[in-house]
């Protein structure tokens, strides 16, 4: 008689067993799963993960999901104390944020937060001032996040270069690109790639100026710059008391500390925000209103968000604070003392960018070098997220602080001198000359399969789903950095079907 598949082929091919496996064997298939991951929580891993170090929280977030996990947002008149926990949630970020009448939306994220407030930018423009023809100008160290929202609602994005040397954004040239049809600029605070702060009060008069909306991305500092402000820090003012900033996004699930899935999306008032809903009342079912992207929902999250800001408060999230602003500092003047390291701009909250010099004329960044030390690092158990080079800014490597960071701070420095000399003996990686004139020639959309494949295994890349990453990035990374814009978003995304192909 044939016998069910080993818990162990079920995690790895998805196959339904034909008969129930306990509790406790699925849940230690699911623990199996999580050995190769990165860890999440310990200060080791500084990219993605946001570690308040609290003993209990997670416990905590844990329990409150639970509690509500079969509430469906969809709808707070079943529902109430959705209703409850939203207000109260929004409150907050009123209160820490945002102006007398101001309102907002709990979101899933800083993506759906984005994607919102360049939705209700674009519908406002339409029905206020008639625009058909939408754009929004970004400086180009904006997040990916607006790219997406300006690709799903078709809204033409206008990029703007920042300035070479702080990385912030050129508040005079985007003005001067602003338009008829600009129905949205951007600001960051700060931006996710160098952790600098844009200029937001001369972007939003500009805006401003023009009637043109103005929407800040405080999807990392939203709750950070305030209580570092509060824990004694000099925090130039970005939130919605600046005048002409018409919105604002915040993540609850990076320095706010809540669980993957928590973030808010704050406008001025309710007038422009209910150009973010939407409502159908022309089909024979129950009539829908969604005030996000999403509509049925759990209410785990958002009730996870709230004991997680309940337990935690003003005080504790401003001694928080305080322990990144050490970190950051005692790391700043670590990098800064190291040999052939140079610091990106002037961080500002938390995140810190640096690219490693050419050991020639230590002016030039060196990506061979700078990604041979991600790789040495992650040998020794650290993870810092390479970023490439783009439109005359240099490759880095990014660092997220964390209170939990605080005490590896001086490991981290450790190591990284050590990592740093074992890159210097290895062998640049290069990019053949030949194939990267032949790869500026290729037009990404005509790639047949075959030859997708081909490029993604020549990369490094083409081993196939469920197999992962190469040991060593540096020479994916090297050969990534040399190819064309839409060349790279082609192969990457052809790589990532690959991962989640059956």
């Amino acid at each position: 008689m044939p016998t069910d598949p080993a818990p162990e082929h079920e995690a790895r091919t998805g196959t339904a067993p034909s008969a129930g496996r306990p509790a406790a064997e699925v849940l230690a298939v699911l623990r199996s799963l999580r050995t190769d991951d990165a860890p999440t929580r310990g200060g080791r891993t500084f990219a993605y993960v946001y570690d308040a170090g609290l003993e209990g929280l997670d416990e905590l977030a844990a329990a409150a999901y639970t509690a509500f996990s079969t509430v469906n947002g969809l709808d707070p008149t079943v529902f109430p104390s959705v209703a409850r926990l939203e207000n109260d949630l929004v409150g907050a970020a009123v209160a820490l944020l945002g102006v007398p009448g101001a309102q907002g939306t709990f979101t899933s994220g800083g993506t759906e937060s984005i994607l919102l407030a360049v939705k209700t930018a674009r519908d406002h423009a339409r029905a206020v001032r008639g625009i058909t023809r939408p754009r929004m100008v970004l400086p180009s160290t904006a997040h990916a996040a607006f790219h997406k929202a300006a690709a799903y609602l078709g809204v033409e994005p206008v990029v703007v270069p920042v300035d070479p040397d702080t990385f912030r954004a050129d508040a005079a040239a985007m003005a001067a690109a602003l338009t008829g049809d600009t129905v949205l600029v951007v600001a960051s605070a700060p931006s996710y790639a160098h952790g600098v702060l844009d200029p937001v009060a001369e972007i939003a008069a500009a805006a401003a100026g023009r009637g043109v909306l103005c929407h800040v991305d405080a999807c990392i500092g939203g709750w950070l710059l305030p209580h570092l402000r509060r824990a004694g820090q000099e925090v130039e003012p970005f939130d919605l008391s600046v005048p002409g900033v018409t919105s604002l996004s915040v993540d609850l699930h990076k320095y706010a500390y809540a669980d993957k899935g928590a973030s808010v999306v704050l406008y001025r008032d309710a007038e422009l925000r209910r150009h973010q809903y939407f409502a159908h009342a022309g089909w024979p079912g129950y009539p829908v209103v969604n005030p996000t992207a999403q509509g049925t929902k759990s209410g785990g999250l958002l009730a996870q968000a709230w004991a997680v800001l309940r337990h935690i408060g003003e005080d504790g999230y401003t001694a928080l604070a305080g322990r990144v602003a050490t970190a950051s500092a005692r790391l700043l003047a670590g990098l800064r003392a190291t040999e052939g390291i140079r610091v990106l701009g002037d961080p500002a909250a938390g995140l810190v960018a640096f690219t490693v010099l050419s050991p020639g004329d230590g002016r030039d960044p060196d990506l061979s070098l700078l990604l041979h030390l991600a790789d040495e690092m992650r040998e020794l158990g650290w993870y810092l997220q390479p970023q490439l080079s783009f439109d005359g800014l240099p490759p880095n490597l990014h660092l997220t602080l964390t209170p939990a960071t605080v005490g590896r701070v001086d490991a981290l420095l450790a190591d990284l001198s050590t990592a740093l000399a074992k890159a210097r003996a290895l062998e640049p990686v290069t990019v053949d000359p030949a194939l990267a004139g032949l790869a500026a020639g290729l037009d990404p959309q005509r790639l047949g399969p075959e030859e997708v494949a081909a490029f993604l295994a020549f990369a490094g890349l083409g081993e196939g789903a469920g197999t992962g990453l190469p040991a060593r990035m540096a020479p994916v990374l090297v050969l990534l950095d040399a190819l064309p814009g839409p060349l790279k978003e082609r192969l990457l995304a052809e790589f990532i079907g690959s991962l989640f192909r059956v």
